[in-house]
């Protein structure tokens, strides 16, 4: 029975691949019937150069014989007679005519190679994401994999808002997440923590300091572990002792956004629609989402699809991804909430489940 439930999978799969790799096929095709386009073109260029080269050195032939005849006394009245001269300067205009006339095909045909190359980059930049979207679909096992490793940053948020007093250093907290890691059934980082507090929260990409823990402080918590070489990712701003009015607009906006992407995401899902949405919301109240609004996540903390607004392509049932709205405001603070989803037929699901509302750490030290 089991063997016939496996076949039953295989072929359900086998279903889904086949639609994949025959429009992979079909663009594969497109591809070498254009390369054969420019390389027939490519061959028109040189034959039309080779033209205009032959042409111009005809020209420059009979300037200079002109030039010459001019110079000799028994030609003079033969070759200013009023037929010769004039059957001359028409000889020199069409020969003109010609060169402007090949020179603008030779535009013509560069003008063409140079689109016919980017249909070349396009349609392979498309398999490329095909087939990286086939790959990066997960099987059963993998998905359990990431979501133990989800439940174990969960678990480590949980110890970590508990740990954080005013004054410890964002790198001691930082230090703290990766010892809980490594205690806790995780073999190691999924990338280096980011621990940013204040004024550098509002670096999208932080590395943790010596900075200290003050009352006020938005503290951006961006972390993941790895496990049976798996990884999660998940990003919480949280506060110490109370929420700056100035960054609750903000906050509101972002986890808005993050709540309307989770509902968005699903098989069959167009990224580039789901991340302009984002966008066009954030530039509406005046800020801009200054990175993807997410990423594959696997073996790999960062694989594809990378989700952003020029990404064309659709969503796929078992990719596991992130949902990572952020605002950041130069020199003062930065908001991002970050979550590790499966997608699924229907919709997706959090893999990471900590609390995204207002978290308030009591000001211990």
């Amino acid at each position: 029975q089991k063997i016939e439930e496996i076949n039953d999978k295989i072929y359900t799969l086998n279903g889904e691949i086949e639609p994949l790799i025959a429009r992979i096929d079909s663009n594969n095709a497109q591809i070498e019937q254009i390369k054969v386009e420019v390389e027939n073109t490519e061959n028109e260029i040189k034959a039309a150069k080779e033209d205009i080269a032959k042409t111009e050195e005809v020209l420059g032939k009979r300037v200079r014989e002109l030039y010459k005849s001019g110079g000799q006394s028994s030609y003079i009245m033969l070759l200013f007679t009023a037929d010769s001269f004039n059957d001359l300067i028409s000889k020199i205009e069409s020969t003109s005519r010609l060169v402007k006339i090949d020179k603008k095909i030779v535009k013509e045909l560069e003008d063409k190679q140079n689109s016919l190359n980017e249909k070349i980059e396009s349609l392979e930049q498309k398999n490329e994401e095909m087939q990286g979207l086939e790959e990066n679909s997960k099987y059963e096992k993998e998905i359990e994999n990431i979501k133990k490793a989800c439940e174990i940053t969960d678990e480590c948020f949980k110890y970590i808002v508990d740990f954080i007093r005013v004054g410890q250093t964002e790198k001691e907290i930082a230090f703290e997440i990766e010892k809980y890691f490594k205690t806790h059934g995780a073999e190691d980082l999924a990338f280096e923590t980011i621990v940013a507090s204040g004024k550098n929260s509002s670096k999208p990409h932080a590395v943790p300091t010596d900075k200290k823990i003050d009352l006020g402080d938005a503290i951006t918590i961006d972390f993941g572990c790895k496990y049976n070489g798996y990884c999660s990712d998940m990003t919480r701003t949280i506060f110490m002792g109370f929420v700056p009015e100035a960054i609750k607009p903000i906050y509101d906006l972002v986890l808005k956004n993050q709540k309307q992407t989770e509902k968005e995401l699903k098989e069959g899902a167009n990224i580039k629609i789901v991340s302009r949405m984002v966008e066009n919301d954030f530039k509406l109240h005046g800020y801009d989402l200054v990175h993807a609004l997410g990423h594959g996540v696997g073996l790999d903390i960062h694989e594809v699809p990378f989700i952003h607004g020029k990404n064309d392509a659709n969503l796929k049932a078992n990719m596991v991804i992130t949902n990572e709205p952020g605002i950041y405001v130069p020199g003062r603070f930065g908001v991002r909430i970050e979550d590790t989803v499966l997608i699924t037929k229907n919709g997706c699901i959090n893999l990471t489940k900590s609390d995204k509302n207002y978290i308030v750490l009591e000001p211990r030290k």
